[in-house]
C-alpha cells in the first residue's frame, strides 16, 4: 500500500492502483477533481450535470486505467477523457433536441469555478445566447481555448485533433459566433 500524500507522484499512484490500492485511486481523485470539474462546468447546465460528467470522467479513469501509456502526465490523460466526456455530453444534449444554455446553467444557482463572469450586461447576454447555437465541435474548440485559454498544441492532444485541424475549428467556431452575433442586433 503506498502512502498517499501531495509528494507521491501521479504514477506511483497509478501503479499502487493498478496492484489493488484503491486508496491510491482516490488520492489522484482528489488531486486532480477540482480542473476537471473546473473544466465540466462550462459545459453542464447544474450541478446535477455537472457531478454526473465528473463521475463518469472518474468511472472512466478507473477502468481504463491499464492504457494510461505514461508518455505524458496522468493529469493529461484524464483531462482528455474530461474533454471527451464533455464532448460526449454536448452531443448527446444536442441529439435530444436541447440547446446549450449557460443563461439556464447560471439561473440554477450553479457557478463555474472559473474564470469568473462578469455582472450581466445585454452583449454577454447574447454572446451565451450565440454560443448556445453553436455545434458541439465549435462550442468545444472555442471553450477551451477562449475561456480555458488553452494552446493550439494543447487542445489537439486533449480532442485528437491534430494542430492544423484545431486552428481550421477555431477559425470556423469564430466566424460563426461573430455571424449569430451579427444577426443578434
Amino acid at each position: 500500500m503506498v502512502s498517499a500524500n501531495s509528494s507521491t507522484p501521479d504514477e506511483q499512484l497509478v501503479e499502487a492502483t493498478l496492484a489493488g490500492d484503491d486508496s491510491a485511486f482516490v488520492e489522484l481523485t482528489l488531486r486532480h477533481k477540482s480542473r476537471i470539474f473546473g473544466i465540466a462546468s462550462r459545459f453542464a447546465r447544474d450541478a446535477g450535470e455537472l457531478e454526473d460528467i465528473c463521475q463518469e470522467v472518474f468511472v472512466q479513469a478507473y477502468f481504463k486505467l491499464r492504457q494510461y501509456r505514461r508518455d505524458s502526465p496522468f493529469e493529461h490523460w484524464i483531462l482528455r477523457i474530461t474533454t471527451h466526456k464533455c464532448y460526449d455530453y454536448l452531443r448527446k444534449r444536442r441529439r435530444g433536441g436541447a440547446s446549450i444554455s449557460v443563461d439556464a446553467m447560471l439561473e440554477s444557482g450553479y457557478e463555474p469555478s472559473a474564470p469568473e463572469l462578469p455582472a450581466p450586461h445585454p452583449d454577454l447576454e447574447r454572446l451565451h445566447a450565440a454560443l448556445a447555437q453553436l455545434s458541439p465541435k465549435e462550442r468545444l474548440v472555442i471553450t477551451l481555448l477562449e475561456l480555458e485559454e488553452r494552446s493550439v498544441q494543447e487542445i489537439a492532444g486533449l480532442t485528437g485533433w491534430s494542430a492544423v485541424n484545431v486552428k481550421v475549428r477555431a477559425f470556423r467556431a469564430r466566424a460563426a459566433l461573430r455571424k449569430l452575433m451579427e444577426k443578434q442586433k
